[in-house]
């Protein structure tokens, strides 16, 4: 596999402090691996003078929003606006080493990858007696629920094959959980996903991470994707709790003669549940 342009696209708001920064490092770092490219940062209305700045760095194109629509739509109008066949997301908020993104490249196209993920070796943002717990739970659940090792769920650096990625545009979230579900996205369709373990660095500037409005958004998206590319995963294990506590009172009431209306309920709910799980299983794989 030969890639024949590289699009590197930076979402920003609000990154003054970092972005011109940033996008030298993304110059330097493509200029010396000698492949055509091409950086494009989308300002998603920021409030401050990112849009001025990045302008300001020759051989970027700028895009800008009128209103904030949040980093995946920004991520979203990067990508429909690249030329290259394949994409490099990366935050230009300074914590990302961009310097690894030919590397990045170097690993998809020796393993023929449909994404390459950097996974980053420690957290270093802001709130990090939050985030930290927080995130290694809903990876996690992540991981228990699709089935896959996910070093790294949510970081904002990877490279994707633009034509392997296009299909999940029209369902990815417009804010921070985008990178999440496009994650669970291919690696519930079966499509090739490996990580590179990266360095990972405090940000400059002020984080837009809210930690319980995130949260809530992330745990809700694992859910939510993996019932959509896999209801049997999220559905079964309900069914089996179910059922089998079902079955336990059951044999209670058995011996003791008296079969409650609770007991079938719980039998029942659990017939139900997993018949749901079945029918949502077809649609998904029907309309895969």
């Amino acid at each position: 596999m030969k890639f024949n342009k590289v699009s590197v696209i930076v979402p920003a708001f609000n990154e003054e402090e970092a972005i011109v920064e940033d996008l030298h490092g993304i110059i330097e770092a493509m200029e010396a691996s000698r492949r055509d490219f091409e950086v494009i940062v989308v300002d998603d209305a920021s409030t401050d003078r990112t849009y001025e700045m990045a302008c300001s760095v020759p051989g970027v194109k700028v895009l800008k929003h009128r209103q904030n629509r949040g980093g995946g739509f920004s991520r979203n109008t990067g990508i429909k606006a690249s030329t290259g066949d394949v994409f490099v997301v990366v935050d230009g908020d300074g914590t990302y080493p961009v310097r690894d993104i030919p590397g990045l490249i170097d690993h998809m196209e020796e393993h023929e990858l449909d994404m390459v993920v950097g996974a980053r070796k420690k957290e270093s943002g802001t709130v990090k007696f939050i985030r930290g717990p927080v995130k290694w739970f809903i990876r996690t659940l992540a991981q228990v629920m699709s089935g896959f090792k996910i070093p790294d769920l949510n970081s904002g650096l990877r490279a994707i094959r633009k034509d392997a990625f296009m299909p999940y545009m029209k369902i990815l979230p417009w804010g921070h959980s985008w990178v999440s579900t496009i994650t669970l996205a291919m690696l519930s369709d079966g499509l090739q996903v490996d990580y590179v373990p990266i360095d990972y660095y405090r940000r400059k500037g002020k984080s837009t991470f809210h930690p319980i409005k995130d949260t809530s958004s992330y745990l809700t998206l694992v859910i939510r994707t993996v019932t959509w590319f896999n209801p049997l995963k999220v559905f079964m294990p309900i069914s089996l709790v179910i059922g089998l506590l079902g079955l336990y009172w059951l044999v209670w009431d058995i011996i003791n003669w008296d079969i409650r209306t609770a007991t079938v309920l719980l039998i029942v709910g659990a017939i139900q549940v997993a018949a749901i799980g079945l029918l949502a299983d077809l649609i998904s794989k029907r309309g895969g």
